[in-house]
């Protein structure tokens, strides 16, 4: 059993940065990949971007490509979403969930996913 708690989420002009944590509970976080969606009002929950369990690599959303990076301290069982020149459409919440096998990109095929974190993107 994992628990997941997202954090960092607020209201952000567009041009501006956030930057998400994902703190997790269990001994075994270390061994998870993990990943990052989202989800606006009325639309799918969306993937947004993947770690591996030991952070060398990494994947995303081609929406965010290039202004957002996940990173990942698996001594403090926390992964960032580090997010640059937002936009008005990325304003969604936000989840961190665990991957079941390595770059996967559906929302079902993680499991633990985490309560959200709001982010809103101002024009």
């Amino acid at each position: 059993q994992v628990q997941l708690v997202e954090s960092g989420g607020g209201l952000v002009q567009a041009g501006g940065s956030l930057r998400l944590s994902c703190a997790a509970s269990g001994r075994t976080f270390s061994s998870y990949d993990m990943g990052w969606f989202r989800q606006a009002p009325g639309k799918e929950r969306e993937f947004v971007g993947g770690t591996t369990w030991n952070g060398i690599s990494t994947y995303y959303a081609d929406s965010v490509k290039g202004r957002f990076t996940i990173s990942r301290d698996n001594a403090k069982n926390t992964v960032y979403l580090q997010m640059n020149s937002l936009k008005p459409e990325d304003t969604a919440v936000y989840y961190c969930a665990v991957a079941r096998l390595p770059y996967r990109r559906g929302p079902d095929e993680y499991d633990y996913w985490g309560q959200g974190t709001q982010v809103t993107v101002s024009s």
